[in-house]
């Protein structure tokens, strides 16, 4: 497990020093006419290959710029971690997000004496003028030349486990099977939009219909997993794969990030818990103890103290004084899952099935 360090913590809890550069206000209007949250497109998404107009991967050219607190940048972290390719693909961590964006930390890095700025949307700018919206977390950056290469979350796992497949650690699971791939874009896909972004649309809409749908939505994903993986110990039977690892980072955040979020719109007399899905809730923890988190996103999950003694709050969204301590969360993620008897089938009801994964191409 990793080392939390003074100047981590220090850099979450500081506020960003003013800069001279010009405003540049982020674009925020991601909602749709009826009042339903859409989340905006990433706007750099090249992948890593050998083909045309793909980038080549170099370990210790490319550099990972996140935040430990996004779902979105702690799926690379987990998979990288996996893959044994962390230092391959550096970390620099993303901190005090303001007006103009997020900022690149202070530490471990030398981006900001080298370009004059630690302003990501600056180097989003730099990459591309015509550039609008605001800079995401995650962002791989080519730190040679500053240039961003994406911040296409969607498929970047599935490139460090293809593309940089010459680079794995000995031993190292295959997350992306080549036999399972149209099932597993699909399984993707559909957590994508039910769950990983659900909890977003829930909370993020203007318009008590579209809440409410997309609640109703997100409870019967989780629901319909909760079914599916009664037998199986992965989604995909006895195989780890890239989906669990999506589907893992939503749910180990869900009870002290979104949850109470949700609650304080519907009531918490009506709003599930995770723990009301018995067999998901100890898949999560059956994942929790096999190396899907370390002591930096503990801390970020709000699992764990930092250096200081002082948590964080869980997700950033919310902070409720009515959660269990920390203490008592962390605990109950360390029960036993009794899980390790289960293989199960790949074979499920879910998106693919009767052959529909052949209609379908992601490119």
């Amino acid at each position: 497990m990793s080392t939390l360090t003074n100047d981590l913590e220090d850099d979450v809890r500081s506020k960003p020093a003013p800069i001279k550069t010009s405003a540049f206000p982020e674009t925020n209007v991601e909602q749709t006419p009826d009042g339903a949250f859409r989340r905006q497109r990433n706007w750099f998404t090249r992948r890593f290959g050998t083909g045309e107009g793909q980038v080549a991967p170099e370990p210790g050219r490319f550099l990972l710029l996140g935040n430990p607190g996004c779902g979105w940048n702690r799926r690379q972290l987990i998979t990288l971690r996996l893959l044994g390719l962390s230092e391959a693909v550096p970390f620099v961590l993303l901190t005090g997000r303001d007006e103009q964006g997020w900022r690149i930390a202070s530490h471990g890095n030398d981006l900001e004496e080298r370009f004059g700025t630690n302003l990501l949307n600056d180097f989003y700018r730099r990459t591309d003028e015509s550039f609008q919206g605001r800079g995401t977390s995650p962002t791989v950056l080519d730190a040679q030349t500053g240039l961003v290469v994406t911040n296409n979350y969607h498929p970047l796992s599935l490139d460090w486990e293809t593309a940089w497949a010459p680079f794995h650690a000995a031993g190292a699971p295959d997350l992306y099977p080549e036999d399972l791939r149209p099932e597993i874009d699909l399984l993707n896909q559909q957590i994508f939009d039910d769950i990983n972004n659900g909890t977003y649309k829930v909370i993020f809409a203007t318009s008590e219909g579209a809440a409410l749908a997309a609640k109703t939505i997100f409870e019967a994903r989780l629901a319909d997993y909760d079914f599916r993986l009664a037998s199986r110990r992965y989604l995909f039977g006895d195989r780890l794969t890239d989906s669990d690892i999506r589907l893992f980072v939503s749910l180990s955040s869900f009870e002290r990030g979104y949850r109470p979020g949700i609650a304080k719109i519907f009531g918490e007399e009506n709003t599930r818990k995770l723990t009301d899905y018995p067999n998901l809730w100890a898949y999560a923890r059956d994942l929790f103890a096999h190396g899907l988190v370390d002591d930096r996103e503990l801390y970020f999950l709000g699992l764990i103290p930092g250096p200081s003694g002082e948590y964080i709050g869980g997700s950033l969204l919310v902070k409720d004084a009515t959660l269990p301590t920390p203490e008592e969360s962390l605990a109950a993620w360390r029960e036993p899952s009794g899980r390790e008897g289960l293989a199960g089938s790949p074979l499920s009801s879910g998106p693919g099935g009767g052959g529909s994964y052949e209609l379908w191409h992601f490119a």
